[in-house]
């Protein structure tokens, strides 16, 4: 038996949060036309069964703890998040500096902070690769947990 497209839906928001551009890309193969679609997500949206803001919400938890702002702004868009949420969604989020601390800490914590070049820029790039700002950087490697 082939499930409808409101069930499809449902079934894929009983798992997790989903955007709505990427509820949208899932569904699209199996809707008749676009305008179905849009009337099936506008219809779970005012059912509040569908929200981009729960969806950044959910993501920026998720993930935040292991990346920086700039990576999670990233994330957040390729899934078709608009600026406004991903902007406030980050603003509420834990500060980025105490995250990229604890990142840090995991992986760096028994090694210490740099002695030479190379160290540094190994760990620059490795909080970089992550999606920490350049400042913040900065301050986690001059080490110490003061907030300049």
């Amino acid at each position: 038996m082939d499930p409808t497209l409101r069930e499809r839906a449902l079934r894929l928001l009983a798992r997790r949060e989903h955007a709505r551009a990427e509820l949208a890309k899932k569904l699209a193969p199996h809707a008749e036309s676009a305008a179905e679609l849009d009337a099936l997500l506008d219809d779970l949206a005012a059912r509040r069964l569908l929200s981009d803001a729960r969806y950044v919400e959910m993501r920026v938890a998720a993930r935040g703890a292991r990346y920086g702002n700039a990576r999670l702004a990233q994330e957040l868009r390729a899934a078709g998040v608009d600026g406004e949420l991903v902007e406030s969604g980050l603003a509420a989020a834990e500060d980025e500096l105490a995250r990229a601390r604890e990142v840090w800490q995991r992986k760096y914590g028994s090694v210490g902070l740099p002695a030479d070049t190379a160290g540094r820029a190994r760990q620059t790039n490795f909080l970089m690769r992550r999606g920490f700002s350049g400042e913040t950087i900065r301050r986690v490697l001059r080490g110490g947990h003061e907030d300049d």
